[in-house]
């Protein structure tokens, strides 16, 4: 009587969640959809190509960055791990909405969301977007994985009609139907409490949503410049933009050489940088700063070395000057450098 109460508790708990298999399953199904079916977005020679928004990802991510950082400068190991990446998707999304083999698809979920909040929590220009989608997401497996599929699923099908697969112990695990284990509420506690702090503790790093000052760096482009070096005739520097929208890049009209007084030694506009040599530019990622048709355009996530001719400007030794870099938006960016 109990164990047919158990089962009945169980399957009950695992229809309560159709609405949850089905839309986060579409979510991830839809992405393998999408860059297949709909469009190509795994061509690296076309726009659109999943690996430049994975490049996207870089400048700000908590605890992969350096994993982000090999795969894209390594275009063709990241060609293949979108590749998987792509299928994996596929695959947990397409599963979860069936109901087949639904506690092993709920780490997919919670695994794929875990990439996507460590990777992409910051990015977000009106609701915190990724960082949404990452802990609904870790929520939704753990949720997933506690009540199994029930009615309306592939699991209950074969557990209805006994299939053989589905009596050894491991199905209960991988599948669905009664959890294998007796005591459940301290997991549930401990698992859901794991969560909470790990959705403020995100909240607070990427966004400062739960103290101090708020902020989001996908509302305006931020550059870094580094590496620089100034000889007689020639101007060599490092440009990594580390903030901004995702799917706008930084348009920079100028590029300015001052002297310790602030006279302008060099200054090349919007015009000059449209044309800017490519040869000139070393890309370091698979997101490209390259000229554009108003500007020089530098991609969220993109890093390179450029370097110019300065012709012959007055430069004295010893003395201070300042690389100034000017975006379409108004905002400047400065590096202090001595010849």
């Amino acid at each position: 009587m109990n164990q047919n109460k158990n089962d009945q508790s169980q399957s009950m708990a695992g229809l309560f969640t159709l609405a949850i298999r089905l839309v986060v399953g579409w979510t991830y199904f839809s992405a393998f959809w999408r860059r297949l079916v709909i469009d190509n977005k795994l061509n690296p020679e076309e726009a659109g190509y999943i690996g430049e928004k994975f490049n996207h990802f870089l400048p700000n991510a908590l605890g992969i960055g350096p994993l982000i950082e090999y795969l894209v400068t390594n275009p063709d190991t990241l060609w293949w791990a979108m590749v998987t990446f792509t299928i994996i998707e596929g695959i947990v999304g397409l599963f979860i909405m069936l109901g087949l083999f639904t506690r092993l698809m709920s780490i997919g979920v919670f695994k794929l969301a875990m990439g996507i909040l460590l990777g992409a929590g910051w990015i977000g220009t009106t609701c915190l977007d990724e960082w949404q989608i990452g802990v609904l997401g870790i929520a939704t497996g753990f949720t997933l994985f506690l009540s199994g599929s029930g009615a309306y699923s592939l699991d209950q099908y074969f557990i209805n009609r006994k299939a053989r697969f589905t009596r050894p112990k491991w199905f209960a695990w991988l599948g669905s139907g009664n959890f294998p284990i007796t005591n459940i509420k301290p997991i549930v506690l401990t698992g859901a409490l794991a969560i909470f702090a790990l959705t403020l503790f995100t909240n607070q790093y990427f966004h400062g949503g739960i103290f101090g000052t708020l902020h989001n760096k996908s509302v305006r482009p931020k550059l870094e410049i580094s590496n620089s070096h100034l000889s007689k005739d020639s101007l060599q520097f490092e440009v990594f933009r580390v903030e901004g929208a995702d799917v706008y890049g930084s348009f920079l009209i100028g590029i300015q050489l001052l002297d310790q007084n602030g006279n302008i030694l060099l200054h090349k506009n919007g015009s000059d940088l449209a044309l800017f040599p490519t040869e000139n530019i070393r890309n370091h990622y698979v997101a490209k700063i390259k000229p554009g048709k108003h500007s020089l355009v530098i991609p969220l996530g993109a890093k390179a070395d450029l370097s110019m001719d300065l012709g012959d400007p007055p430069l004295n030794k010893g003395e201070s000057y300042t690389l100034r870099l000017i975006d379409i938006s108004g905002l400047e960016w400065d590096l202090e450098m001595v010849y």
